[in-house]
């Protein structure tokens, strides 16, 4: 079915194929958990230098963990706290260099040095958050972000 991908060319050319792999894989599929379950992994093994992808789902007025790739997480996450929840009240994606010159940084591995976090919404309605951790300051670059937001796109429109 699936096998492990060696992507090459330009990072918009590897972007374009893990999307079109996050699309193929989407395809037929109705369940959100197992779509994200799915996205996460892909982003997990296409990405370098990261230690957590995963997703954060809006609960009860919170954020509560959903599928991931990595070391165990925090399970719930107040909206405006932490760069998840500063994500999610915004609605908007936090690109952070640094984590540890966040502000309120909610600290769950120890090892993470920066964090970028993608709101996910459904019917233009916030649903959760994409987050993704790496041990390497300034890992994520404004380019990377606007080619995640448009894989963000593409897992959002096959949620039910």
């Amino acid at each position: 079915m699936f096998q492990p991908e060696s992507y090459q060319g330009t990072l918009e050319e590897k972007y374009s194929l893990v999307t079109k792999q996050l699309a193929a894989l989407l395809k037929g599929e109705s369940d959100a958990i197992a779509n994200l379950a799915n996205a996460s992994a892909l982003l997990y093994h296409f990405l370098e230098e990261v230690n957590w992808v995963g997703f954060y789902l809006m609960k009860e007025g919170e954020l509560v963990l959903g599928p991931f790739q990595g070391l165990p997480a925090c399970v719930r996450i107040p909206i405006g706290r932490g760069v998840c929840g500063t994500a999610a009240k915004e609605e908007q994606t936090v690109r952070v260099e640094d984590v540890h010159q966040f502000p309120g940084h909610i600290a769950c591995d120890a090892a993470s040095r920066s964090e970028i976090v993608i709101p996910l919404f459904q019917n233009g309605v916030l649903y959760g958050v994409l987050d993704i951790d790496s041990p390497s300051l300034n890992r994520f670059s404004e380019e990377e972000q606007a080619l995640l937001e448009s894989f963000v796109d593409v897992l959002s429109k096959n949620l039910k």
